[in-house]
């Protein structure tokens, strides 16, 4: 690739396009495409709600003309992508109530991009996907809103996001990037684009196909093992035997792979499996390992409310009308990340029994958990304790401060999901 003459657009600017479009705008002129106003409007202000960039870093690149200059240019006026010559799409791939992939951003962002594509063009896709999506439903939509005709007029690409939404060491710029192409001279420029930010290297794949399953296997494997210890742990509940404890003696063997159980959420591991899923089915295959690990991994919120329940009832404690105390609603710690959080299925399951809840989280948008799961967080703790039970969901740092007698009773219940919190304290551990 050429910086020189090179322009990127980069449709999608949440916890995956941003942290890209910044590494790639120190050395390209990139536009940063968003549907969302409200997200345009703040990173134009040089702020990142999503904490995946700092502020300076995001500051240090934006540019205010959509011009060829080095820098971020940010928009949500899809007409600004004209003139661009690669592009990447960054956009969500969900699933849907029935555990279906949900491809309608990723089919509506290759419209948008279509509508801008000039002969020569190169798409790349890093959305998550079950292998041939890209070229056997993303292409076509490329075809059909531009006119071009595929690896004759424009080429794409394919190279899994592998951002880890809180971590602070692992960046875009330091983890292996895997890259694909449609043709072997596409893929070894787009392998090319990639190496020119990636401090520690890249994996060509051999094919594109190649690519999109490699990205679904790293999630749906951390989803399985999760699921195992998940199901250790209730074994070793009823043997009364700390999981914790086990864990740890069997880790003293080298090869012996320490994953620890709790609730499985966010925008990977809880949804990745379900695109390997029904690809598979729809080859006429079943995948009863990967969906088994998907129903244990769903079943832990009810469970945890199940367990917590009972430890109450054996500390005499009333069960309707009790008041919980939940720390923690997004899907991992030190994160305001809340998508397919599956703390909410601890709460929904705790308010079946009439219990009273709380939800605290000092990392967590109010605005976003009442928009996506209708729940008010309370700013204080302190302000109706003492609770008859509180659960430790998430293990974000700053629970590690706080005074668990004064949230507290004699009889409460405080039950460690994370096994964060020094035994001693803790009544209960997953």
């Amino acid at each position: 690739m050429n910086p020189s003459t090179d322009k990127i657009a980069i449709i999608g600017l949440g916890y995956v396009g941003l942290p890209l479009a910044v590494e790639f705008a120190r050395k390209f002129p990139v536009t940063g495409f968003d549907i969302n106003h409200q997200r345009v409007d703040e990173l134009r202000r040089g702020t990142d709600s999503t904490l995946e960039v700092e502020d300076a870093d995001l500051q240090s690149v934006l540019k205010n003309t959509n011009d060829n200059n080095n820098g971020l240019f940010v928009t949500a006026d899809s007409t600004d992508l004209a003139g661009a010559n690669i592009y990447i799409v960054t956009v969500p791939t969900p699933t849907d109530k029935h555990n279906r992939p949900v491809l309608t951003p990723l089919e509506k962002a290759s419209e948008t991009v279509g509508k801008y594509l000039q002969p020569g063009d190169i798409v790349i896709y890093e959305s998550t996907v079950y292998p041939g999506v890209t070229e056997e439903i993303c292409v076509p939509i490329l075809e059909k809103t531009s006119g071009l005709k595929f690896n004759r007029d424009f080429f794409a690409g394919y190279s899994p996001e592998r951002i880890n939404p809180g971590d602070k060491e692992r960046r875009v710029h330091n983890i292996v990037k895997i890259t694909s192409g449609s043709t072997p001279g596409i893929a070894e420029k787009i392998d090319r684009l990639y190496r020119s930010i990636i401090t520690v290297g890249t994996h060509k794949a051999p094919s594109i196909k190649v690519a999109e399953a490699a990205k679904v296997i790293e999630n749906a494997q951390r989803d399985i093992n999760i699921a195992f210890v998940n199901e250790l742990a209730k074994i070793f509940n009823l043997l009364h035997i700390d999981t914790m404890d086990v864990l740890d003696a069997a880790a003293t063997k080298w090869n012996f792979l320490k994953f620890t159980p709790g609730l499985v959420g966010g925008h990977c591991i809880g949804v990745d499996p379900f695109y390997l899923a029904q690809k598979a089915q729809e080859a006429g295959y079943h995948p009863e390992i990967i969906l088994a690990g998907r129903r244990m991994n769903d079943s832990m919120g009810k469970y945890v409310a199940a367990e917590t329940v009972k430890t109450m009832i054996h500390n005499d404690l009333p069960i309707k009308d009790a008041h919980v105390l939940v720390l923690g609603i997004t899907f991992k710690e030190n994160t305001p990340d809340i998508r397919n959080s599956r703390v909410i299925d601890v709460i929904d399951e705790l308010k079946s029994f009439k219990i009273r809840v709380d939800v605290y989280d000092p990392q967590a948008y109010p605005d976003e958990v009442k928009r996506e799961y209708g729940l008010e967080l309370i700013g204080d703790p302190y302000a109706h304790a003492p609770y008859d039970a509180v659960i430790l969901a998430v293990a974000h740092s700053e629970f590690a401060g706080l005074d668990y007698g004064k949230l507290t009773h004699d009889k409460s219940v405080i039950y460690d999901v994370k096994s964060f919190l020094p035994r001693e304290l803790v009544t209960r551990r997953l």
